[in-house]
């Protein structure tokens, strides 16, 4: 069992930054593929990022590449989601995930994320 907490949200003007950070606990946080997912007033909830458990690899939606960063500290038990030229469409709700299908990359679906976060909300305003 994972039990993840995430923190970091908040409300920022279009083209801010925000750092969103997951803390895991309970089995080896390292061991796990970390994904981050956001889900809009009633949209589906989607895929955003993941990093390989060794933080070897990472990949993103197309919509998010080159403005967002995920990165981990396994010695901390951390993954971090560095959100920079905010925009109003990535306005949602953010839940990190963890995933045990180390064998493959990148793991995009959710039904493939074992252990789910709450969620904290980012909300850009135009």
């Amino acid at each position: 069992q994972v039990h993840l907490v995430e923190s970091g949200g908040g409300l920022v003007q279009t083209g801010g930054s925000l750092r969103l950070s997951c803390v895991g606990s309970g089995r080896t946080f390292s061991g796990y593929v970390m994904g981050w997912f956001r889900q809009a007033p009633g949209k589906e909830r989607e895929f955003v990022t993941t990093i390989y458990w060794n933080s070897g690899s990472t990949y993103y939606t197309d919509s998010v590449e080159g403005r967002f960063t995920i990165s981990r500290d396994n010695a901390k038990n951390t993954v971090y989601l560095q959100m920079n030229s905010l925009k109003p469409e990535d306005t949602a709700v953010y839940y990190c995930a963890a995933s045990r299908y180390r064998n493959i990359f990148p793991v995009t679906g959710k039904s493939a994320y074992d252990y789910w976060g709450q969620g904290t909300q980012v909300t850009v305003s135009s």
